[in-house]
């Protein structure tokens, strides 16, 4: 009797699985996650800032230095002239505006970084205390900064009014042959204009200051104090040289407010009788009566170049910081 055993493996052995093969998932492409519509809307809101900047700043500076070297009345492009580096030669020695208008700029950046810069700081000191009302007081003293330089210059124009202002009320000196034109007198208007722009640039400097203030490592006050320092010592020593990533930054804003101040002289007395700015010099001869649009772009090309020397170096010095870290 001869039996057949069939020996199997036991993969042979079992059945196959029940139920359905599985299926292959064949992969698809990355589902679209924005629609066309949604691709337009992003295009216009990304696409028409950049226009407006690029139309606005880049075109408008590179043609303020193309016509520096240009003569041009601002009628008709046929009437553009070349003439080289006249308007340079000109503006450097034939106007008797120009100069005092740097020394009123200059004047205007020592007296921002020695009298509002300093006094921001002690109030930005005061505040970092947590004293009571600190945002009450906060909002008081920024509120200047808020306020259009155009408003701000309407408001000091009531204040320096000689018939009905303020300082005048008070001081008795609204009446008839006592009267002290604050605005209209050379040796005084400057004077009167930067401490309007004083009041203004206080509270600007405050925030940036307390800002820093904000990001000083608290162990550092602790440690000074175990060490037995008074506050003026703490502050002097300790938290001061930890600000000077933020003195950096107040020093380029303070240069860049000197060199850019127009609104308030404009709005003052446009510029006239010794408050003379390089920024009122660039619009009184673009946009004013004479239409020299070449000499005025000349004036706008120095004030260009005198900018960047001051930001050039200060954003070197920035990357190479982030390059470090």
């Amino acid at each position: 009797m001869t039996t057949d055993i069939n020996t199997k493996s036991p993969e042979a052995a079992a059945g196959p699985p029940s139920g359905p093969a599985p299926v292959k998932r064949v992969p698809q492409g990355h589902k679209r996650l924005l629609t066309r519509r949604d691709r337009i809307t992003l295009a216009f809101m990304a696409g028409v800032p950049t226009v407006l900047h690029v139309a606005l700043v880049w075109v408008t500076a590179l043609a303020s230095i193309a016509l520096a070297f240009t003569s041009w009345d601002g009628i008709g492009f046929g009437s553009i002239k070349w003439v080289g580096l006249d308007n340079f030669r000109q503006l450097f020695t034939d106007n008797p505006q120009f100069w005092p208008a740097v020394e009123h700029n200059i004047i205007w950046f020592v007296v921002l970084i020695l009298i509002p810069t300093p006094f921001g700081l002690f109030l930005a000191v005061q505040l970092d205390k947590n004293i009571r009302f600190s945002r009450v007081y906060q909002t008081a003293f920024f509120l200047p900064v808020v306020v259009s330089l155009a408003v701000t210059g309407f408001v000091w124009q009531l204040v320096y009014n000689p018939d009905t202002g303020l300082i005048n009320s008070l001081i008795g000196a609204n009446k008839p042959g006592h009267y002290i034109d604050w605005i209209g007198d050379p040796k005084l208007n400057l004077w009167a204009v930067l401490i309007a722009a004083s009041w203004r640039h206080t509270g600007y400097m405050m925030i940036l200051y307390l800002a820093g203030l904000k990001g000083v490592d608290p162990s550092l006050r602790e440690a000074s104090s175990l060490d037995g320092a008074n506050e003026w010592q703490t502050f002097k020593n300790v938290i001061f040289p930890t600000l000077r990533p933020t003195n950096t930054v107040v020093l380029v804003v303070t240069i860049i407010e000197a060199l850019r101040a127009f609104d308030l002289v404009f709005v003052f007395n446009k510029g006239a009788q010794g408050t003379e700015l390089l920024s009122i010099l660039i619009t009184n001869n673009i946009i004013g009566e004479s239409s020299r649009i070449g000499y005025g772009s000349a004036i706008a090309v120095v004030l260009l170049v005198i900018s960047l020397a001051v930001i050039i170096p200060y954003l070197i010095a920035t990357f190479r910081k982030e390059r470090r870290a």
